[in-house]
């Protein structure tokens, strides 16, 4: 008798915590939780993971990760990266970030800074964050005098060709960019300029890893040049990035642009909850 009750207490769990009074921690939709928690993780790491990493890690049966990881992947969160048998988050979750953009926490963040950037170069400046191969302007500050910009807030314009975001890709894995621009299909063209293959991209990103800072010579206009940083979130993930642009027919000493442009991304790094 003492068996069938516990029995019956068990297996009513959430009632009987509810009577005594203990609060029931444990996840309402258990799948929902579980995929949750697996993006959470590839937030967080340098480049792809496996699917055994995922189970161990967070202690879920490792054919519910592949099947959950089969879901996200049909829905463009993650992609699979065969030749390793590691999976890598997908362009959908950078959609996230942008759809976190639109609604507005980054630029309030960001505009002040962005003003700031303006009045200390003397140059136009913005802030843009990725969306898939794009990059959504959401901030923009235009210096006197000087020409106007495609840049405006709501536009976008491919990432390959852009200061803002060759600074962002560069701060992704080499299988995330690959997943992005798998061949020359996904290379659009503005002026004639600017990497037309994988190849050509990764040699763009190695130069922009390796000074710290991006830059485009008129790949989006002929004759504007821009430099720019990237913003890392708490994770070290591409969140934005700053430029400043400027007229490519004259003399410009780069060196103060990438300082303040590196400054405030900093900046904005700090603010979001990057540690500096």
């Amino acid at each position: 008798m003492r068996r069938v009750h516990t029995r019956v207490r068990a297996g009513n769990m959430g009632l009987w915590h509810s009577l005594s009074g203990m609060p029931d921690k444990s996840p309402q939709v258990p799948a929902a939780d579980q995929t949750l928690r697996i993006l959470a993780h590839m937030s967080r790491q340098p480049g792809p993971v496996s699917a055994r990493t995922l189970a161990s890690a967070l202690r879920i049966p490792r054919s519910s990760v592949y099947h959950l990881l089969g879901a996200l992947e049909q829905h463009g969160f993650v992609v699979h990266v065969v030749a390793e048998r590691r999976w890598g988050l997908g362009t959908a979750a950078f959609e996230l970030a942008g759809g976190f953009a639109r609604q507005q926490p980054l630029a309030r963040l960001g505009r002040p800074l962005v003003a700031a950037l303006a009045d200390r170069t003397g140059e136009s400046a913005h802030l843009a964050v990725m969306t898939g191969r794009d990059v959504l302007y959401i901030v923009q500050e235009r210096a006197p005098r000087r020409p106007a910009l495609v840049t405006d807030v709501g536009v976008r314009l491919p990432a390959h060709l852009t200061a803002s975001g060759r600074a962002m890709l560069a701060a992704l894995s080499r299988e995330q960019v690959r997943a992005l621009y798998p061949d020359a299909s996904a290379f659009a063209d503005r002026t004639g300029r600017g990497p037309r293959t994988p190849g050509e991209l990764r040699d763009v990103l190695r130069r922009t890893r390796a000074g710290g800072y991006a830059s485009e010579d008129g790949e989006v206009t002929l004759g504007l040049c821009s430099v720019a940083a990237v913003v890392r979130d708490h994770a070290g993930w591409p969140a934005a990035a700053f430029a400043t642009t400027y007229p490519g027919e004259r003399e410009v000493d780069t060196a103060p642009l990438i300082e303040a442009v590196s400054h405030a991304a900093a900046e904005l790094s700090r603010r979001i909850g990057r540690p500096i």
